[in-house]
Parts: C-alpha cells; structure tokens; sequence
C-alpha cells in the first residue's frame, strides 16, 4: 500500500512539473535535421514576406545569424523551414514546439515570458498612431468618436486606452487579422488611424501605393522591447541565441544588419522604410539584457 501511495505521490509532483523536463531544441534539431522559424508577413523591416516562400527583415537576418551558431553546434547544416504565424498564434506556435525560434515584433512582457522565453532585446519600439495626412488626425484628443483599427493578439490599444491623454476619449476599435489587414482598414477609410509600432506603421506606409498619404502622428504610447522568441525552460539554446545576439552587439555588426533593413532600399519593391534605430534601441545593443517591457515603464 505505501508503494502504491508513494507511486502516486510521485505521478502527482510529476504532473505539476516538479520534475519537469528542460526543453532541448538543440537535440531536437540535430535529431531532425530542421529547424522551424517563424516568421511574419507584414511585421515592417523586421519581418515581411517578399513573395515566393521567402521572407526578409531585420529579425530574419538576426535568426539566420543564430541558426548559423546553430550549424556549428550539431555540426551540419539544417534545413530552415519559414512558418507564417500571427499575433494570435505565435506564442501557442513556440510553446507546443512547432515553432522552434519565432522571428517577428513581439514585445517582451511578463505575461509573455510565463509561457515563452525571449532572447536578449534586439530592438525597442514606439507605439504611435498613424492616419491619412488629411485627416487632420494629429493626436490622441482627435480620436474622439473614430475607428481605430489593430491588430488581433496585440497590445496597442490597450496601451491607448491607458494613456493619460486618452481619458474622455471615446473610440471603437476595429480588428485587423494582421497588420497588413489592419492597415487595409486605414487605407480602405474603415478606420481613421491604425495604432501599432512605429516601424510596422512605417513598413506599411512605405510599400503601400501612395505613402505620401499617410502620416505618423502623436506623442509615443509606450516603449517597448522587442525580441525573438524561444521555447521555454531552454537555457542551452538561449545562451546560444544571446552569445550570438550579443556578439553582434559588441562588433557592431548589428547596427549594419538594422541599416540594411530600415536605411537602404529593400526588396521586393526596394523601397526604403528611413526609421534611424532609436537611442533606446542603441541602449540595448550597448548593454544586452532580456528585461521585460514592465521595467521599461518603471523608468
């Protein structure tokens, strides 16, 4: 009978992760030979698809930079598989494993980092608001009585409705499936602003048929980091990710990886998004840390 409890007993502390495993991408992509990244299709210079199956940004290159620290480790070359996912499934996506390094605009926040583990901060964002240059939208108070278009699965609006300038400012929000939907609303004139980071505004902004339309306006909502994801509870492959991020860091390759994709003309329209990194951004790169957006807003 005491065997049978003590077996119980440990069935039981098991099942609530007192012995929980450690996740192992790392073993599981050498066993495999792929690793799955996701990626999104409308995330601005740091993750977009440029047709084909192919996809670009500032997030995809610093992931192939990763997955090239990866190589050397399981001493072969894997076979990288592109997965679309959206604000919505992203997290599920990296949790159950079928995404096994997420590459797209994702803040770091603590609710977040109870289900997913996030590498050192790559970049940090500014909320703002963006309208049609005649809308006469040029901040907060002007959304009074508007539609107000996000993106499903995303903060932004949440951040709106907290700000202080926000207060006795009634609006309805409208929902994009992604950010590319979401920016439709804005152009199609279904929505006066789309809320969003500013580099996804001004992505959309740059590739959509006439940019010169559309305005970014109004103070900065929050001040965000943004940075890739990995599964949970993997410290072998986190150290990894951040070495490499890090590296980059202190070599200054990372300033050049952002030029390429927010300063110089990109494909497939070779366009270009002109978003300078921000000092915020460059005070990440000079001193590397993974704290979530809730310290951001301590400050």
């Amino acid at each position: 009978m005491k065997k049978h409890l003590l077996a119980f007993a440990i069935a039981a502390l098991a099942g609530g992760g007192v012995f929980a495993q450690a996740y192992d991408t790392i073993g599981k992509v050498k066993a495999s030979g792929v690793i799955t990244m996701g990626v999104r299709d409308s995330s601005g210079g740091l993750s977009y698809t440029m047709g084909d199956g192919k996809y670009g940004g500032f997030h995809i290159e610093v992931c192939q930079r990763i997955i090239a620290s990866l190589d050397k480790v399981v001493g072969k070359k894997l076979e990288v598989r592109y997965l679309p996912v959206t604000s919505q499934n992203r997290i599920p996506l990296v949790q159950n494993g079928t995404v096994d390094i997420e590459c797209g605009s994702t803040t770091n926040n603590a609710t977040r980092a109870k289900d997913v583990t996030f590498i050192d901060t790559t970049f940090v964002e500014e909320v703002r608001i963006a309208v049609k240059a005649k809308s006469g939208i040029t901040s907060i108070a002007n959304l009074n009585g508007k539609n107000v278009a996000t993106t499903t699965g995303t903060t932004s609006v949440q951040l709106l409705r907290k700000h202080e300038r926000a207060k006795g400012v009634d609006f309805k929000e409208v929902f994009g499936k992604d950010h590319a939907d979401s920016f439709l609303l804005l152009e199609s004139g279904r929505a006066d602003a789309f809320v969003m980071d500013g580099q996804i505004l001004a992505g959309n902004i740059a590739t959509s048929k006439t940019p010169g339309d559309y305005r970014i306006v109004g103070e900065p909502l929050s001040v965000e980091p943004i940075a890739i994801m990995i599964h949970k509870d993997d410290a072998a492959f986190k150290k990894l990710a951040d070495d490499t991020v890090n590296d980059l860091m202190k070599t200054g390759e990372i300033q050049k990886i952002y030029d390429k994709w927010f300063m110089q003309p990109i494909p497939p329209k070779n366009i270009k998004i002109n978003l300078p990194a921000s000092e915020a951004t460059k005070a990440a790169w000079a001193n590397p840390n993974d704290k979530p957006v809730e310290e951001y807003q301590q400050k």
